[in-house]
């Protein structure tokens, strides 16, 4: 049996259904002036009543199947693809050839109508399956990020481009069967509206160019904390996707940026600093000019009492006794002042406190002097990349060189306020 006697037995079975189900209607009484509209409105609601029938009792069915493949199996797929609702667009697409096949009985008196219906129910079996492949590659995404490999991987990007291409593709194919024209034709008239798609979808085209890089050249992954002053953002990485970056920052708001910006702009990646498993901190402290010193012989015995000073003082005056000696002012080239004690015991303390790594960078070193002092710097490493803890041991440590800094005659500069210059006029005119 050839395809044209194949449509002329369809065409007489469709016929059939539909003479006797107007010779039905006609028996129970409905006139014979509106029996084709009744017998439309008839024939549609069966029809919708079957379907939703017939999809309600396909998604149970499904649902019972794939339940029961995960208890079985344990794969984390399946249960994924419920998660995504794959046996609900199942269910969805199965009475397809149902509604197709009705379609011409429906709409037996409206031959024009018969067509554009066809057209649409495999225009809705297009989405349906683009819908489908989609639950499944987000399925199979969630397996991925279920790796150590990819969780820190901004895969959503990747997906909503498999999502975009799928959508091409569906849009090529809804073309065609909305016009019977070839794909061809399609591509033809989209070269020609290029220029305008390019400006249509230019943030999702720098998007995906800037998410590639990102992650070949391992620029930003998920849960990286980055600062881009530029956007006001400072916080953790939530999401990386096609067009745009979701950044947590630390007064719990959300700042999303640009993925393209992540490659046009420049910003700091606090990764290296978690990793390291270390934080840095630079503290200074100002030292009133007036207050450094050489000390006199007694006062360096006096030192020598304390921890990480003996050594260092009793090597210095070796070293001093072996110098020629210098008269006047320059005899003062072989002397120990006050502050370089005072740095010298800001090595030693940090060097055996138990919170400074001791692998990294440690220094305590003056900075160029100004007019508010002479800058005595802490620049070291804690052994902790954790925020609270982190300050908790910053604070500590400053708060001991402060109190430490008057046990070496030292003063910490202080910029002056209307009680300080009170206190002096007292001194100064009350007897």
């Amino acid at each position: 049996m050839d395809s044209k006697e194949i449509q002329t037995e369809a065409g007489s079975i469709t016929k059939t259904i539909a003479l006797w189900i107007q010779d039905f209607l006609i028996g129970l009484g409905v006139p014979e002036q509106g029996i084709i509209y009744t017998k439309l409105i008839v024939l549609f609601a069966l029809v919708v009543i079957i379907v939703l029938c017939l999809q309600y009792l396909l998604r149970r069915i499904l649902l019972f199947v794939f339940h029961r493949a995960v208890n079985i199996t344990k794969l984390s797929f399946i249960n994924y693809t419920i998660e995504n609702r794959l046996p609900h667009y199942l269910a969805l697409i199965g009475p397809y050839s149902f509604v197709r096949g009705t379609i011409p009985v429906i709409f037996y008196d409206f031959h024009t109508m018969i067509t554009p219906m066809l057209k649409a129910t495999d225009v809705y079996m297009v989405f349906m399956v683009i819908w489908i492949i989609m639950s499944i590659v987000r399925s199979f995404g969630g397996v991925l990020q279920e790796k150590p490999a990819f969780q820190n991987k901004p895969m959503k990007s990747y997906f909503q481009v498999v999502q975009i291409v799928l959508f091409i593709f569906g849009a090529v194919v809804i073309y065609s069967i909305l016009t019977g024209k070839s794909a061809t034709t399609f591509f033809a008239a989209m070269g020609a509206a290029s220029a305008i798609l390019m400006l249509l979808f230019q943030d999702s085209i720098k998007g995906f160019a800037g998410s590639i890089q990102v992650t070949t050249n391992n620029m930003v992954q998920i849960g990286d904390w980055i600062t881009m002053n530029k956007y006001g953002a400072d916080g953790n990485v939530e999401e990386i996707n096609l067009t745009t970056v979701k950044i947590r920052n630390f007064d719990k708001t959300i700042t999303t940026v640009p993925t393209y910006a992540l490659i046009s702009d420049s910003f700091q990646n606090w990764r290296g600093m978690q990793d390291s498993g270390g934080r840095r901190f630079r503290r200074a402290l100002n030292i009133k000019h007036n207050t450094i010193r050489f000390l006199t012989d007694d006062e360096l015995e006096k030192y020598k009492e304390i921890d990480g000073l003996k050594e260092y003082i009793t090597a210095k005056q070796k070293e001093f006794s072996k110098m020629p000696k210098r008269e006047g002012l320059l005899s003062n080239m072989y002397r120990i002042t006050n502050s370089d004690l005072f740095l010298q015991y800001g090595i030693y303390y940090l060097r055996n406190h138990p919170r400074i790594d001791k692998n990294l960078t440690l220094l305590v070193r003056q900075l160029p002097p100004g007019p508010q002092g002479l800058p005595i710097e802490l620049y070291t490493f804690t052994n902790t990349t954790v925020w609270a803890e982190y300050e908790l041991i910053l604070s500590e440590i400053v708060n001991h060189f402060i109190g430490i800094v008057k046990y070496f005659d030292l003063t910490i500069f202080e910029e002056s306020s209307g009680s300080d210059i009170f206190d002096v006029y007292i001194k100064e005119n009350v007897k």
